[in-house]
């Protein structure tokens, strides 16, 4: 009956001196490490990366940048709004900020305009995909606008006065 009962000293029998770092964890962090491994290899064949994906993930890594600040994103109108009753198909509005720049955009089914708060001029892109996307000019004033509307997911890039800001990705 010696070592029926789960007091044999073995693993997993409360003895003291088992420590989970011993050998019977570290081949469980294999079986997980393997595990995982497996599961990586099972989602590659059965549910690949689509290569655009791929290349939209590569090129927002090489953004990277000391210079590139994110703005993030403060207000969305889907979110934070209230519903306005009536309103067929109302425009989706945005507000980005990093530090003292504030990014107001609107996102409608005919395109999209904004403006940069404190106002000034800047060369804007759309991102939205591997191809470059359309540039966009603001004013003097900060104003923008685009004719045609983002479709998937998006970000805008701004040169301004040296600095260049980018918005966190939406999906529209």
């Amino acid at each position: 009956m010696d070592g029926m009962d789960g007091m044999d000293g073995g693993p997993g029998d409360g003895a003291l001196g088992e420590h989970p770092g011993t050998a019977e964890s570290a081949a469980g962090d294999a079986d997980v490490d393997l595990l995982e491994e497996e599961l990586r290899q099972a989602a590659a064949v059965l549910d690949p990366l689509p290569p655009a994906l791929l290349q939209i993930a590569v090129d927002a890594h090489a953004l990277h940048d000391l210079d590139t600040r994110v703005a993030e994103l403060t207000f969305d109108s889907l979110v934070d709004a209230i519903p306005v009753r009536g309103a067929e198909d109302p425009p989706r509005m945005l507000t980005f900020s990093v530090g003292e720049v504030t990014v107001d955009v609107e996102v409608t089914a005919h395109g999209l305009m904004g403006q940069l708060l404190p106002p000034r001029p800047a060369r804007i892109e759309v991102l939205g995909g591997p191809q470059p996307g359309p540039s966009l000019t603001a004013d003097d004033m900060g104003r923008f606008t685009g004719a045609t509307p983002p479709s998937g997911p998006f970000a805008l890039r701004l040169w301004t006065a040296g600095n260049v800001v980018e918005t966190e990705w939406l999906r529209t």
